[in-house]
């Protein structure tokens, strides 16, 4: 995948470069070097290439495995000897400014959470550092070439085959006492997201946090879950893992129930499910991510539910945006919610109406999509049905 970098040379303005100094879990640098390393590395982005610098260890791959014009190694500019001298972080700062010098870059663009010690360090050998205001970089991630949707599509799969674990246990599970069972013991959230886990490292895909939330849990919307699974009350299952080469994400929540439906709940999942059609049907290149948030807003308001958008001190109701985009993070630009942008194609966002109070729990249901030039695709193939 080679990205389109034209609007990050605008950016530069009068400026040499952008520099990143960070490891590949940055999305900034992975998505500038198309390398990924544990450990933090160089990269320049010039209008006429881009620049690495790496440790020994790591230059071989780099040389391999990057989009990178050049690669360098920190031994080149006496890495070891000028870090004894002056200091980890002077002597490291020292070696990235006679990178820089060497192919003629005096001064340069950073992200905001570029690493202050480099900085300082910059500025005191002559170079010019700039903070990027517009983040530039994540908002030219925001519209995906070909491949990275292909990368999500693959991602998006797996994560459906993970859902598709997590209901069958919670539809084969007995019931006693009103919890589920399996194999003698109680069903637990725990256990869910062991199996969850499980079946994405089968896949190639990891994941540092997975919902699997239970009864009043599920009011919270990021509230992880814990404990026995209960019949009769709704259980959401949010997984976002990342494929482990690629490095792009999945998003998928569906909300089930074993057992009887309150009638309550069972009106706010048929209620979210309208939301959830209704912000699709809003979709397309030139809508905003605010007009699409509109929409859910508009099914839940009409039926007299509150929302952020109508009481933006309201404690339950719709009291999230109704999503946000995904990739090499997953939680990126655009954003589907108040202050959302205008969408373009290759727009990878979610959708993910819920409703939420203590008294009667929580119902989400997410999809991932991507905008197309006529509308969108939908990413999703899993099925919305509550009662397993």
């Amino acid at each position: 995948m080679q990205p389109d970098l034209s609007a990050l040379d605008a950016t530069l303005g009068d400026r040499d470069g952008y520099l990143v100094d960070a490891d590949g879990t940055d999305s900034t640098q992975r998505y500038l070097s198309g390398f990924d390393a544990p450990d933090p590395f160089v990269t320049c982005h010039t209008p006429d290439g881009v620049h690495l610098l790496v440790s020994g260890l790591e230059y071989g791959r780099a040389k391999k495995e990057s989009r990178a014009d050049s690669v360098s190694r920190l031994s080149a500019y006496d890495y070891r000897e000028r870090t004894s001298e002056a200091g980890p972080v002077d002597g490291r700062a020292a070696v990235v400014a006679d990178f820089l010098a060497d192919r003629g870059v005096e001064s340069v663009v950073v992200p905001a959470r570029f690493p202050l010690g480099t900085a300082d360090g910059l500025r005191d050998a002559g170079v010019t550092v700039d903070v990027d205001d517009e983040d530039t970089v994540t908002r030219i991630r925001a519209v995906k070439t070909p491949a990275e949707v292909e990368h999500v599509r693959r991602t998006q799969r797996a994560n459906e085959r993970a859902m598709a674990t997590a209901e069958s246990l919670i539809e084969s599970a007995t019931v006693v006492e009103g919890v589920l069972h399996r194999d003698g013991d109680p069903l637990t959230s725990e256990a869910v997201r062991l199996a969850i886990e499980r079946t994405l490292l089968e896949d190639g895909c990891a994941l540092d946090e997975t919902i699997v939330a239970c009864g009043t849990d599920t009011a919270d919307p990021h509230e992880r879950g814990s404990g026995p699974l209960r019949a009769d009350e709704p259980i959401v299952v949010d997984i976002f893992p990342r494929d482990k080469e690629t490095k792009y994400h999945g998003d998928i929540t569906r909300t089930f129930l074993r057992g009887t439906p309150d009638p309550t709940l069972r009106e706010w999942f048929d209620l979210t499910d309208e939301a959830r059609r209704a912000a699709l049907d809003a979709v397309e290149p030139g809508v905003t991510g605010e007009a699409v948030h509109a929409a859910a807003c508009d099914v839940y308001e009409d039926a007299g539910l509150p929302t952020l958008r109508a009481d933006p001190s309201a404690e339950t109701g719709f009291i999230h945006s109704t999503g946000h985009g995904v990739g090499l993070d997953v939680h990126e630009l655009p954003r589907i919610g108040p202050d959302g942008d205008e969408l373009e194609p290759g727009n990878v966002i979610t959708i993910e109406p819920g409703l939420y109070d203590p008294a009667v729990g929580g119902v989400r249901i997410e999809d991932l999509i991507v905008v197309t030039e006529d509308g969108y695709e939908n990413l999703t193939e899993y099925p919305v049905e509550l009662v397993v």
